[in-house]
């Protein structure tokens, strides 16, 4: 596996990492946790170093099946992980409420102590709090990093501004937000902070959750209650159905290069910038490895340009989360 270097402190990790949240849920129900366990472990075996996970993913299980999977690799991957939700410890749920900087001390415990680290790699804010500065954040995790107990810093769907504000006080490593070929806000202005800043760039869903791997058909239903895509609007059938000239055109593409839609995606995304590393997840051993053959999917000039000039085309139906969800983004 090719490597690639996050933030200018030199994060060091494999082009393509794991997005690890749907091996406990969220997409259909949990898998099995020893098939999640074998799956981690061959993605190591097969060169993958970066893992994504979060508090919130679960809440709990997630870190839990991860530190379980990658302890006895422990000295060869980078974990991250996120905070920003208040977790009830005793019900472990959500409660609603976003976590505040003097909280912050006791949540990073938790999350050691379930991914079986002394120190955290990568330590994301999942979602800003519009009601505490940025700077306070940055400041305790600056205490974390002091401390021993985390590595690099990291910001989640945060906006250009946030992110040059935090960076000031403590050095971001790394920005996690969606993007892909159908969501590429991030190229209005969070790229270029990236660039200026020397900050790397990991996107999440970069498959367009499933979207675009061409598994998904203008029929598709999703489960209400196990499948996350059940509440979002691109995924309902009006919009399926429209947005679906999209990955007929990358079905296309991929055809001439003997590789499959989901695997033009991520190439086009490599493409992008050599500081992006995108975190496609999945729980199936076959899919893993179709993920990381992108790596070797070798886009021309032309390829690239019709690509984006194809996104730039079509005009994608229904948002990529509810209205609620999505205030809680860009801030």
């Amino acid at each position: 596996m090719q490597k690639r270097t996050l933030g200018a402190r030199g994060l060091e990790v494999s082009a393509l990492g794991l997005g690890c949240m749907t091996m406990t849920g969220g997409y259909g129900g949990a898998p099995e946790r020893p098939e999640m366990i074998a799956l981690l472990r061959a993605a190591v075996e097969q060169g993958v170093t970066l893992f994504d996970t979060a508090e919130i993913y679960g809440p709990h299980a997630n870190e839990e099946l991860v530190g379980e999977a990658l302890e006895p690799f422990r000295d060869q991957v980078v974990i991250a992980t996120k905070f920003a939700a208040e977790i009830d410890p005793e019900q472990r749920t959500n409660t609603g409420r976003l976590l505040r900087p003097e909280g912050l001390a006791r949540v990073v415990e938790g999350s050691l102590r379930r991914l079986r680290v002394e120190a955290i790699d990568l330590y994301y804010q999942h979602r800003i709090n519009p009601d505490v500065p940025i700077e306070e954040f940055a400041g305790v995790v600056n205490g974390l990093i002091e401390a021993g107990k985390v590595k690099h810093y990291g910001l989640s769907e945060a906006a250009a501004g946030t992110i040059r504000r935090a960076h000031a006080v403590q050095p971001v490593t790394a920005v996690q937000s969606e993007y892909s070929l159908w969501w590429r806000r991030p190229e209005e202005e969070v790229l270029d902070v990236c660039a200026e800043l020397g900050i790397g760039f990991v996107p999440f869903s970069p498959l367009g959750k499933g979207f675009l791997t061409g598994t998904v058909t203008a029929t598709t239903t999703f489960a209400e209650g196990t499948d996350l895509r059940a509440q979002i609007p691109r995924f309902a059938a009006e919009a399926l159905s429209h947005n679906m000239a999209m990955v007929d055109e990358v079905t296309a593409i991929a055809a001439t290069h003997d590789a499959t839609p989901g695997q033009v995606a991520l190439a086009w995304l490599l493409a992008r910038k050599p500081w992006i590393v995108p975190i496609p997840g999945t729980t199936k051993p076959h899919r893993l490895r179709e993920n990381l053959g992108a790596a070797d999917v070798e886009l021309s000039g032309d390829d690239l340009h019709r690509l984006t000039a194809l996104s730039d085309k079509i005009e994608i139906q229904g948002g990529r989360y509810p209205d609620f969800l999505e205030a809680q983004t860009n801030l």
